[in-house]
């Protein structure tokens, strides 16, 4: 049996807002790089945040994909939903290559970005994905994080 997709209003990262984008087309904005489910570091006093190669514990490092989307946040509480209401208050975080920035700041989003190129492989082939290179939370006490600060990948 074929897979169903929901429809998607073509190039329509270009033409609506975040708030005016479907369940659907929201979810399909993701690029799939993993790169928001890494541990980040903040320095308390100058708000500069550091990028980890720790990742969430329910991260497949190999796909780059939650491996409990859907429930989450049943094993992660504290697991952020980005939403178009919550984006402008985690933009500091997000990855500068991440779709929901990009088109919150107006731009367009890359080549790689399967959207556009039509293959969600493309993103690791490009060196913007963290696959293969994050380790888990649950292998790297919390204290050790600092010995994982990593340049964001593809930037």
């Amino acid at each position: 049996m074929a897979e169903t997709r929901p429809q998607l209003r073509p190039d329509f990262w270009r033409h609506y807002r975040l708030d005016r984008l479907t369940t659907a087309e929201w979810e399909a904005l993701c690029d799939g790089c993993g790169k928001c489910c890494l541990n980040k570091l903040e320095d308390a006093d100058t708000g500069e945040v550091a990028l980890t190669r720790v990742s969430c514990r329910l991260l497949d490092s190999g796909s780059c994909l939650c491996r409990h989307y859907e429930t989450r946040r049943d094993y992660v509480p504290e697991c952020i939903q980005l939403t178009p209401k919550s984006l402008q208050k985690h933009l500091y975080w997000l990855p500068a290559t991440c779709a929901y920035r990009l088109v919150h700041e107006g731009e367009d989003l890359y080549d790689w970005h399967h959207l556009k190129c039509g293959d969600r492989q493309a993103v690791h082939r490009a060196g913007i994905s963290i696959a293969g290179q994050a380790v888990s939370e649950a292998e790297v006490p919390e204290e050790d994080w600092e010995e994982y600060i990593i340049e964001e990948p593809g930037t």
